[in-house]
């Protein structure tokens, strides 16, 4: 039964994203938080899907953290689930994401017009100035923007290498930080075709003020707080 509700929902994943690709191409000349909020919508579509056909539900924990303002997004990533349901979850938000996702057909379309921060991570110190010049004028424009610190998705009960793009940003501009610990790659592991049909627990955590830190003690405040969640959310065996 897992194999066939995985296969259907690869299968539809694929039409729906073709069809919404060539909708999202004709939002083109719409204001950017309009054309957003009209693309974010394939994103409302594929977190149905997983709950209608993989039987993925969710629920989310600490809501009541959020600030009023744009505010950065920290989450830990362990799947591709969180990429479309923390745009279920929280409000009109941009991601930091590399540039090779804007090549992928259909897929890649869609993300363009969403005013991402597409960046080559091997830059090095580039990858960053673009992350705190692009981020500051996302958050003017009236965007949050998310970003996932280790870099890369993560297994569960494994923990990767924090990096410090997030934090330097929220320090420049004095954006609230809003940490993020969830446990999605218990049912929708990295790579993995076959989908675990469950619940997933996301938990948002207290605001970070970032005034109170330089870059490296916000990250590491970060960091404390999801990790120590995770142990929790995903314990090791």
């Amino acid at each position: 039964m897992i194999f066939i509700r995985s296969l259907v929902f690869l299968v539809a994943q694929t039409l729906v994203t073709a069809t919404y690709a060539i909708f999202a191409l004709a939002t083109a000349p719409l204001p950017r938080l309009a054309r957003f909020r009209l693309i974010a919508g394939w994103c409302h579509v594929m977190v149905w899907l997983a709950d209608t056909v993989l039987g993925i539900r969710y629920r989310v924990v600490g809501k009541a953290n959020l600030p009023q303002t744009p505010a950065i997004i920290l989450s830990k990533h362990q799947s591709a689930w969180e990429t479309f349901a923390l745009q279920v979850i929280f409000p009109p938000h941009v991601l930091v994401v590399k540039r090779e996702l804007l090549w992928i057909p259909f897929f890649g379309w869609g993300l363009a017009l969403t005013s991402p921060i597409a960046i080559d991570r091997a830059s090095g110190p580039r990858a960053l100035r673009q992350i705190v010049e692009l981020g500051r004028r996302r958050l003017a424009q009236g965007f949050w923007v998310a970003i996932f610190p280790e870099g890369t998705r993560v297994d569960p009960g494994m923990r990767g290498r924090y990096r410090l793009g997030g934090a330097r940003l929220a320090v420049e501009c004095g954006a609230p930080v809003v940490p993020v610990a969830h446990n999605a790659g218990m049912l929708w592991r990295r790579k993995a075709f076959l989908k675990q049909p469950g619940t997933v627990t996301v938990e948002i955590g207290p605001v970070i003020d970032p005034r109170d830190h330089a870059p490296e003690s916000l990250m590491a405040a970060v960091e404390e707080w999801i990790e120590g969640r995770m142990t929790v959310l995903c314990p090791k065996p």
